[in-house]
């Protein structure tokens, strides 16, 4: 990747080798049984092409670095494309996003890579913009969870952060979560807090509590973080009562979370809702490439 798209790629918290891989990935799919015969066939090879990528719907931006980065990846000169919108930015239909000028062939081969990313990203973004519009006002924050799409959690991770929404944990090692099979295993909530403890005493410890005594428990061993799972209203205001005697001590909600009740969780006191939906469900937002005569 060369310096000027690397630099972009990490200015928006991108990881480098994890977009090469990406990328690489998925352009592997489309050519592992052989080259582009179609275009290669119908199109000659000093042939140029000017295209668009168009809006089809309104909703948040993102993708536009990885769209460079597949353009790059199959030899399209990066002088050729000009950014009309960035990520993060709101888009509505007709809107042109990123233009387009070089050889038909890279530019063919690249679209539907480039457009499978964009369009799924920008979806993430949109979805995740929705809940942050439902949380406007409170003190509560819209966070993901570690229910991505297999290998793109990276930059499903990202179009969280275009949304506006907040990121929790990369993956297993960069924080503990003690999810109702840990406790089970290790004997309890106390036992397992402890053993976390022991073992990695500077570590972000989250416990996932289903009840009002759990809660309580979590407290006394001195956990910082608290995450309420598949509570009711009247419960999450219960255990947030109890947790706010512990100065400094954060509150998440998850579970059973739509849209239609996210503003009532968030004036629970809860600090984060934790909303899976954001990358395992969020619809595709439509973009297309558009050549221009």
């Amino acid at each position: 990747m060369n310096a000027g798209l690397a630099e972009l790629a990490v200015t928006a918290g991108l990881d480098v080798d994890d977009l090469e891989r990406v990328v690489a990935t998925a352009l592997d799919e489309d050519l592992r049984y052989g080259p582009d015969l179609t275009s290669e066939a119908t199109i000659p090879a000093s042939r140029r092409l000017r295209a668009e990528v168009v809006a089809r719907q309104p909703g948040v931006l993102c993708g536009v670095v990885v769209a460079l980065a597949v353009l790059e990846a199959v030899g399209l000169p990066l002088e050729g494309a000009t950014m009309r919108r960035v990520d993060a930015a709101p888009i509505e239909p007709g809107d042109a996003v990123l233009a387009l000028d070089g050889p038909a062939r890279a530019l063919l081969l690249a679209e539907r890579t480039m457009l499978n990313l964009m369009t799924h990203l920008s979806g993430v973004a949109t979805a995740t913009s929705r809940w942050v519009e439902a949380l406007a006002g409170t003190a509560c924050a819209v966070r993901d969870t570690r229910k991505t799409t297999p290998g793109l959690r990276q930059l499903e991770k990202y179009a969280v952060r275009c949304g506006g929404g907040t990121n929790h944990r990369l993956g297993l090692g960069d924080a503990a979560l003690l999810k109702d099979n840990h406790v089970a295993a290790a004997g309890g909530i106390t036992r397992a807090v402890a053993a976390i403890r022991a073992s990695h005493p500077h570590v972000a410890l989250e416990v996932e509590c289903d009840t009002l005594e759990q809660v309580r428990e979590a407290l006394d061993a001195g956990c910082s973080l608290i995450l309420l799972d598949n509570m009711d209203r009247d419960a999450i205001t219960s255990a947030v009562e109890a947790i706010r005697h512990f100065p400094g001590v954060l509150v998440e909600a998850s579970g059973s979370m739509t849209l239609e009740r996210a503003r009532a969780v968030a004036e629970a006191g809860v600090d984060y809702i934790a909303v899976g939906s954001l990358t395992h469900s969020a619809a595709a937002l439509d973009l297309g490439l558009d050549v221009v005569a």
